[in-house]
């Protein structure tokens, strides 16, 4: 055996740098895929939340306005009201052409400021009129 060397070389321990560089490749990239879905994750839910809190304001913002138009209403009902003349007697006779006329204007004036409906116009006119 003199020819032959023997070499005294420590026995290979682990996959070697090959297989080391293989599994931190796949460790990286299963990393990288796990931070993506909860990332995914948290992004639907943060935009979840910011729509349920645009419906919110969206519905609050709804309530406010028909709040706004039950008053408005109730102001006009209160105002109507209060412009709407109380039922005249009938009168006996027509007084002068120009007082008839004066007063067929003040209610077409009543009328065009929306103090009298066309129902309450067409029923003040004919009590004018006689009819």
């Amino acid at each position: 055996m003199i020819g032959r060397r023997r070499s005294i070389a420590s026995p290979r321990r682990g996959p070697g740098l090959v297989g080391t560089m293989a599994r931190t490749a796949v460790i990286a990239g299963t990393a990288t895929a796990t931070s993506r879905a909860v990332s995914g994750a948290m992004d639907g839910a943060a935009q979840a939340a910011q729509e349920q809190q645009l419906a919110n304001a969206a519905a609050l913002q709804s309530q406010l306005e028909l709040e706004q138009l039950k008053a408005q209403m109730a102001a006009m009902q209160t105002q109507s009201a209060i412009a709407t003349p109380p039922a005249a007697p009938a009168a006996p006779a027509a007084p002068a052409g120009t007082d008839l006329m004066t007063q067929l204007q003040q209610l077409v004036q009543m009328k065009e400021m929306g103090a009298l409906t066309d129902a309450e116009f067409q029923l003040a006119k004919a009590k004018l009129l006689g009819s």
